[in-house]
């Protein structure tokens, strides 16, 4: 089983993402979907804007699909990440996984969102309501100690 991993600037409809990995499949009993939202941060931000380098951030995030997929019985797997602005309550990225039972899509689904939240090949720059940039965002210690579980 080959992962569907997806780097894109356009949004993403988490249903028919869904809806596409179990198409015609009865061997599936368990469906994991998690969409990671832009925040406002207290009103504070405007944009997101994620930058990668093409090819390099899908290469790395499909290494991490395939590990996932030795560590877990997973029938199906869907990976889309956008890049691009990205503005308050829109979604960045869409994490599906399938498999017979609920306990194998739910952890595969947490360690790999985990791995995208803490080492995933982008970079992150705030776009200040005010209309000035904010930085660049990197992940925090509780995200490191999420990923470091696994």
């Amino acid at each position: 089983m080959r992962p569907t991993i997806r780097v894109q600037r356009e949004a993403f409809d988490a249903a028919q993402e869904a809806a596409a990995l179990t198409a015609g499949r009865t061997d599936i009993g368990a469906v994991v979907t998690f969409t990671g939202l832009c925040r406002d941060e207290g009103g504070r931000l405007a944009e997101l804007d994620l930058e990668h380098y093409p090819g390099m951030a899908e290469a790395e995030i499909g290494r991490v699909a395939d590990e996932a997929l030795k560590r877990w019985p997973l029938l199906g797997l869907t990976i889309v990440h956008r890049h691009g602005g990205i503005r308050p309550g829109e979604p960045i990225v869409l994490v599906v996984t399938a498999s017979s039972h609920r306990a194998a899509a739910f952890e595969a689904a947490e360690f790999l969102m985990d791995y995208l939240k803490s080492n995933a090949p982008f970079w992150k720059k705030e776009v200040l309501a005010e209309g000035t940039e904010g930085g660049w965002v990197g992940a925090t210690d509780e995200d490191k100690r999420a990923l470091a579980r696994w």
